[in-house]
């Protein structure tokens, strides 16, 4: 397994202080920050976009900014988030005309590139993509808001799609999100994720500190 990394998103973060809020929860272990953009079209919500990224790293953020876009057309969005600062961009196939082109622009802008899976989107959707992605990150929820439950059927496909990481040979990291929790993480490291995106069970908490290093405790504790 990939050394763990755990991304809070700033979807539930406090958006009147943002900026050290970010700061708050990177001083307490947090290794990324997740930005969770939606179009009030592929998504029923409607949240950031790349100046406020822009604005994080003018602020001082210098964490990897793992973008995830929840939008149709994707293509317009990556230029405008490579140049705003973004270190990982991933969005879904099925929002994309052609994904292979839209990942070679991500690449090209120099950040690593993700494909997302849906919970009724099938692994077979990215078999063709796996030579060309960083990361593959599976939703655990259906996307557009949060504080949504976990859906258990998601540690079937977490095992498949490590089972097809691994057959590929390649550097590739494993990504979860929604109803990530200290009471679940650690089953779903066991299943083969290595990088676990967090919003309400981190940033709706007192004590950032406390939570992370309990959420590290049970993913060593899986993974041991």
């Amino acid at each position: 397994m990939k050394t763990p990394i755990i991304a809070p998103s700033i979807l539930s973060a406090n958006l009147a202080r943002l900026g050290d809020d970010v700061d708050a929860v990177l001083e307490a272990g947090a290794d990324w920050v997740h930005f969770d953009v939606m179009d009030n079209h592929y998504v029923p919500n409607l949240t950031f976009g790349p100046a406020i990224c822009s604005a994080l790293r003018k602020h001082g953020v210098t964490a990897p900014i793992d973008v995830h876009l929840m939008v149709e057309p994707v293509d317009g969005l990556v230029p405008q988030f490579i140049d705003a600062g973004a270190s990982l961009i991933s969005f879904h196939p099925e929002a994309s005309r052609h994904p292979h082109r839209t990942l070679q622009a991500i690449q090209a802008g120099g950040c690593q590139s993700g494909v997302v899976l849906n919970p009724g989107t099938p692994l077979s959707t990215i078999e063709c993509l796996i030579d060309e992605v960083d990361l593959i990150l599976l939703m655990s929820v259906n996307p557009g808001f949060g504080g949504q439950s976990f859906i258990p059927q998601t540690l079937d496909k977490i095992k498949q799609a490590r089972t097809l990481i691994n057959a590929s040979g390649r550097d590739i990291r494993l990504e979860i999100d929604g109803g990530v929790k200290i009471d679940n993480i650690g089953e779903i490291a066991a299943a083969g994720v290595d990088t676990f995106v967090a919003g309400s069970a981190i940033f709706g908490q007192d004590d950032y500190p406390s939570i992370i290093a309990q959420m590290r405790e049970q993913i060593a504790k899986a993974t041991s």
